[in-house]
């Protein structure tokens, strides 16, 4: 039987908004598995997270950089949102987005670029740049995505420059129709991306165990009702095409006029550019996604100093 402490019973608290005795009892009946505390509490209906324990607290910048059929997004970390308006580590980012544009998209081969005029790696440039601007920095992750025929469009939200922010979107449209419309209808996409979240472009590019784990939770929420089990099959799959429509992306509902599914808007939008249009790919890049911060006794650190 696993220990459960104080902590981790306020680290599932934080994530999921259920009571403490709530969080004490899910944990324990999942032996401290934090992950399974969560599954635990929505599959009882007391809360609907699906996100993981430990909030997402990384700082730094997403930087994105396109050219007609390519683009490429990276993140870059740093310690504090400070950095993030310091105009040498913008242009640091905004330069890696750059070289990262020429590459493959894979972050290792990125470290090893040359950084142009440092006369050295990416990786030993982001080095020297951690003692200019005194905080660790690390680049944590890059994609690329290019089409045959058709543009790829960015966008970035809560910017701090142009091609720098918070969110960094990239939205590769295959497509022989007007590059212009097409830039815009990828801008208006990527930007609906960036406010939907969507985990996969369609069903079958969503993540098997993921969709086993929510099946699995809804089937439990619907047994417990009581219905008999062709009632509680029909509900479950009610329930999956809800799920559906709020992460898949052609599933969802356009964010920019509220009722117009993302698959319709493609088709609407073939006539506007003059040929058919479809999603390629996407890439969506939150500064921090998936980093949990160490908490931190603000005036224990204070007092550690003062008495140093």
């Amino acid at each position: 039987m696993a220990n459960i402490t104080a902590t981790m019973v306020k680290a599932l608290r934080e994530s999921t908004g259920v009571g403490m005795m709530d969080c004490k009892t899910a944990l324990t009946e999942t032996d401290g598995d934090m992950d399974a505390a969560v599954d635990w509490l929505r599959a009882k209906g007391l809360s609907k997270a699906a996100k993981k324990a430990g909030r997402v607290a990384a700082e730094g910048l997403v930087g994105v950089a396109v050219s007609g059929p390519a683009g490429a997004v990276v993140e870059v970390n740093s310690e504090t949102d400070f950095v993030a308006r310091n105009e040498n580590f913008q242009a640091v980012v905004k330069q890696i987005a750059n070289i990262a544009l020429a590459g493959d998209g894979d972050v290792t081969s990125l470290r090893q670029a040359d950084f142009p005029g440092a006369g050295k790696s990416v990786a030993d440039h982001i080095t020297d740049q951690v003692a200019t601007i005194g905080e660790n920095l690390n680049l944590r992750r890059s994609a690329r995505l290019g089409v045959s025929e058709g543009v790829v469009t960015a966008y970035t939200h809560n910017a701090a420059g142009e091609g720098i922010g918070r969110i960094g979107v990239l939205v590769a449209l295959q497509s022989t129709g007007d590059k212009e419309k097409l830039s815009a209808l990828g801008r208006q996409l990527a930007m609906h991306i960036a406010a939907a979240s969507p985990l996969a472009l369609s069903v079958e590019d969503l993540d098997a165990d993921k969709v086993a784990r929510e099946r699995a939770i809804f089937a439990e929420q619907a047994r417990s009702s009581g219905k008999p089990d062709n009632i509680v099959e029909k509900m479950v799959e009610g329930r999956m095409r809800k799920f559906y429509e709020e992460v898949v992306l052609l599933s969802q509902t356009f964010v920019v006029d509220g009722e117009t599914k993302i698959s319709k808007v493609l088709e609407a939008a073939a006539a506007d550019v003059g040929a058919p249009v479809t999603i390629e790919a996407f890439e969506c890049f939150v500064i921090g996604e998936g980093v949990e911060k160490q908490e931190s006794d603000f005036a224990a650190e204070v007092a550690a100093a003062a008495g140093g």
